[in-house]
């Protein structure tokens, strides 16, 4: 019985660390603007460039409060991919046909990345609408966030 017992014990420990995986991972923004009239932009993006975040990142504790003193200049990406997308709405209002042209390019955004081997792991979605009166402002963010293994 105990040599069962270790055998099974054996058999699942392999198992479990050959099935451990690492990803990486990619994110896609898209922002899909809500002002009305048509005057806002739209556009899908994704980073081509890296970055730490533990080079920006400070710790605060009660003995020591200091700010972040990161350079915005660094954090900054200049290399990344933007699709332009259109926007929900136009001189006449909400623009069905906007946002059917939208979902097949964020679609095709989609398989072309599942045949480079990224699965769609998580998708995230919030939305900033006009506030009231004077602020015709808002977007519409989804972040579509991939995985593959390393």
């Amino acid at each position: 019985m105990k040599k069962i017992l270790i055998t099974i014990f054996a058999v699942f420990a392999f198992v479990q660390v050959n099935t451990a995986q690492n990803y990486e991972y990619q994110l896609v923004t898209v922002i899909e603007s809500i002002v009305p009239n048509g005057v806002g932009r739209s556009r899908m993006i994704t980073a081509n460039d890296a970055r730490d975040y533990k080079e920006f990142t400070s710790t605060r504790t009660e003995d020591e409060n200091g700010r972040n003193k990161s350079n915005r200049s660094d954090i900054r990406v200049k290399g990344f991919d933007e699709t332009k997308l259109l926007n929900f709405y136009n001189i006449g209002g909400i623009r069905f046909q906007n946002i059917a042209a939208n979902d097949a390019l964020v679609m095709s955004k989609i398989n072309t990345m599942a045949e480079e081997g990224w699965e769609l792991a998580f998708v995230t979605s919030g939305v900033e609408s006009a506030g009231g009166k004077g602020d015709n402002n808002g977007i519409y963010i989804t972040r579509y966030v991939f995985r593959k293994a390393k």
